[in-house]
C-alpha cells in the first residue's frame, strides 16, 4: 500500500469520494467468505469505519474549526454499536452519507481553513489534508483486510 501522505489535496478528496463504492463492492465480494476467529467479517468492518467518520475524521475537522491547535491522541474505536439490526446494505450506505457528509466539510474550506491544524500525539502536527490523508491510509488498510 502506497501512503496518502505525500498526495495533492485533490487527489486526497478523490480518493475519499471513491471509497465508499470500493468498499461496498469489497464488503459484499467477502461476505460470501467464512471469517477468520478473532478477525472482523464486512460488517464489523463497515462499523468500525463507521464509528472512524464520526468519532475521528468528524470530530477531528470540527476540533479545527473550534479549537486552536488542537492536541488529539491515538484512536482506533471499534465497531459502532448503533442500529444493532442494520444489514450490511444499510451500514453501507450509512457509511457513504457519512463520507458525504465529512466531504462537504472539508470542500467548504477557504485557504485559510485548509492551513488549520492540530497536533496528533503519537504522529505529529496535522493539518486538513494531512488528517484526510491518513483517513485515506486507514480506509485502505481495512479494504486490504477485507480482500
Amino acid at each position: 500500500m502506497t501512503s496518502a501522505a505525500g498526495w495533492s489535496r485533490e487527489a486526497v478528496l478523490a480518493a475519499l469520494d471513491a471509497f465508499p463504492s470500493r468498499l461496498a463492492a469489497a464488503a459484499g465480494a467477502a461476505g460470501s467468505r467464512p471469517v477468520q476467529a478473532g478477525e472482523w467479517g464486512p460488517e464489523e468492518v463497515v462499523r468500525h469505519l463507521i464509528a472512524c467518520e464520526i468519532d475521528v475524521h468528524q470530530a477531528r475537522l470540527a476540533d479545527l474549526d473550534r479549537v486552536a491547535d488542537p492536541s488529539w491522541d491515538w484512536a482506533e474505536p471499534g465497531p459502532w454499536a448503533g442500529e444493532p439490526g442494520l444489514p450490511l446494505d444499510a451500514l453501507l450506505e450509512r457509511f457513504a452519507a457519512l463520507r458525504s457528509a465529512t466531504l462537504r466539510t472539508v470542500t467548504g474550506l477557504d485557504e485559510a481553513g485548509w492551513a488549520r491544524s492540530g497536533t496528533h500525539t503519537t504522529l505529529g502536527v496535522f493539518d486538513v489534508r494531512a488528517l484526510l490523508a491518513n483517513a485515506v491510509d486507514h480506509d485502505e488498510e481495512h479494504l486490504m483486510g477485507l480482500a
